[in-house]
């Protein structure tokens, strides 16, 4: 049995690690999780592998593997900003939420372009406050407030590890054991405390207890089993939301009846940040139908309101279709997707936003390079050009339309914007993006027979991807590049 688990698999890496993620954005986690296993047996280590096995562990509730490949990930580059996210998610689900809370800030500082850690860092804020507060409300007075937070801490997780299977007598014996503060549970059950309590008095008539029914079902069987599911219910909201953080929201509520005409606005701005937090993660936590859906319901929502009531109404209907686009072009509904960028720029530009028009203009050009329509992308793109904002922006949209003049055989233009890519890179230092630029000029310059400058440029780009650890990278560059300089060793001999 050993043995075979060790046999290398019939396969090669690339190919197990494109079907393991088509597998996992399908929703087939065991058949992704083989195809990583996989992967991993043929390039033991591999960092990008360590994370998509572990968002398969995630999905499948193994939170302590999805934590070990995680940390994994990062045992050779503790800047990996896929594994960074990839730990602070895993510690999140496990309710580690302020040792989330860091690495979230660790690959926020590495990576401030990334929004997904900006989101982590306010959805593990968020968290924390639902369960203790803010800092604001919450004052330990004395050292014996701290030691109750860490007891409980521990109680919660030898809990978690703690996962008996009972027999039914063993249930009857707990049952009767439990003993929970009726205060607490009230305030746990709400209006099915009353119910709980019922059936807990039936317990005691013990006449109706040892009778049946037609089905031949014994009525303490019955009891019992409600009784069960409604301490499993107690026990699962407790875990969710503890008391305390029920008993401080229950006191928000009645604070905001009491300012309900004053805080409108501000109840309407919370609704819509946390809206467009949630279509963002449901994006990029691979979930784009859901995103779609999320965003077409906010949408309804807002054109149903005045504009008293959002004053930024038209801009925020522009985003909402932005985000609509994004999340139809990962489905693969390209038409659909053009369409909705095409109403997000019809928005941007009748309500005067540059910002939103260049937005829109970036999602267009990349749904038309997507789907083949190479010159339309470019003219879409150059239009954008006077409106980035930064270097790495530049960087970007330089090597796409480089890269599409590339793909319409242009390859003086193509290693022209290759050239200005690698520019704007090398002023925002971006290793990575010289890599991309780089590539891009060397095989403009294959295109142009210019084989010595592309070999020369192979080289540095074989540098670049040494620096940043691309080992993917670098085999691809030295199978061209030695493929040229044979050419190039061809052509010398024949000339002479």
């Amino acid at each position: 049995m050993a043995a075979a688990a060790d046999t290398v698999p019939a396969g090669t890496f690339p190919s197990f690690m494109t079907e393991g993620t088509l597998l996992f954005r399908r929703g087939e986690y065991d058949k992704a999780l083989a195809c990583f296993n996989n992967a991993l047996k043929l390039r033991a280590g591999d960092k990008h592998c360590l994370v998509a096995r572990s968002k398969c562990y995630l999905k499948l509730g193994d939170t302590e593997n999805s934590l070990k490949d995680a940390e994994a990930s990062l045992q050779n580059d503790k800047t990996f900003a896929k594994g960074l996210y990839q730990k602070a998610e895993t510690l999140y689900t496990m309710g580690d939420f302020e040792f989330a809370l860091v690495f979230y800030h660790r690959g926020y500082r590495l990576r401030p372009e990334l929004q997904k850690f900006r989101l982590g860092i306010e959805k593990s804020q968020e968290a924390i406050v639902n369960c203790i507060g803010s800092p604001s409300s919450v004052k330990l007075e004395n050292k014996e407030d701290l030691c109750f937070i860490s007891r409980q801490a521990e109680s919660k997780k030898a809990n978690q590890k703690l996962q008996i299977k009972l027999t039914k007598d063993q249930k009857w014996t707990r049952k009767q054991e439990r003993v929970r503060n009726p205060k607490t549970e009230r305030q746990l059950l709400g209006e099915l405390y009353a119910d709980k309590a019922y059936l807990e008095k039936l317990l005691q008539d013990e006449d109706l207890m040892e009778s049946t029914m037609k089905q031949g079902i014994k009525v303490v069987d019955l009891v019992l089993s409600g009784i069960s599911y409604l301490d499993t219910r107690s026990e699962f909201w407790q875990q969710q939301k503890p008391i305390y953080a029920r008993v401080r929201e229950r006191k928000l509520r009645q604070q905001r009846w009491i300012r309900d005409k004053k805080r409108k606005p501000a109840e309407v701005g919370r609704y819509i940040v946390k809206s467009m937090e949630d279509i963002d993660m449901l994006l990029t936590g691979d979930s784009p139908e859901e995103s779609c859906k999320k965003a077409e319901r906010v949408l309804k929502t807002i054109q149903g309101w005045s504009d008293d009531e959002v004053p930024n109404k038209n801009e925020l209907i522009g985003n909402l279709h932005s985000c609509i686009g994004n999340a139809q072009l990962e489905m693969g509904q390209m038409e659909a997707a053009l369409q909705s960028h095409k109403m997000d720029l019809e928005f941007a530009r009748q309500n005067n936003l540059p910002d939103a028009v260049s937005r829109a203009l970036d999602n267009i050009g990349r749904v038309y390079a997507r789907i083949g329509k190479f010159q339309q992308a470019i003219d879409t793109w150059e239009e954008k050009i006077p409106m980035a904002k930064s270097s790495l922006e530049k960087t970007w949209l330089f090597h796409e339309i480089g890269r599409c003049y590339l793909e319409l055989n242009k390859a003086e233009a193509a290693q022209n914007y290759g050239e200005k890519s690698l520019q704007s890179a090398d002023e925002e230092g971006d290793v990575e993006w010289q890599l991309h630029a780089t590539v891009l000029v060397a095989q403009a310059q294959v295109k142009l027979k210019d084989y010595q400058s592309a070999i020369m440029n192979f080289e540095k780009a074989l540098e670049k991807a040494k620096l940043i650890h691309n080992e993917a990278a670098q085999k691809a560059i030295i199978i061209v590049s030695g493929s040229l300089q044979r050419r190039e060793k061809l052509g010398a001999a024949s000339i002479s």
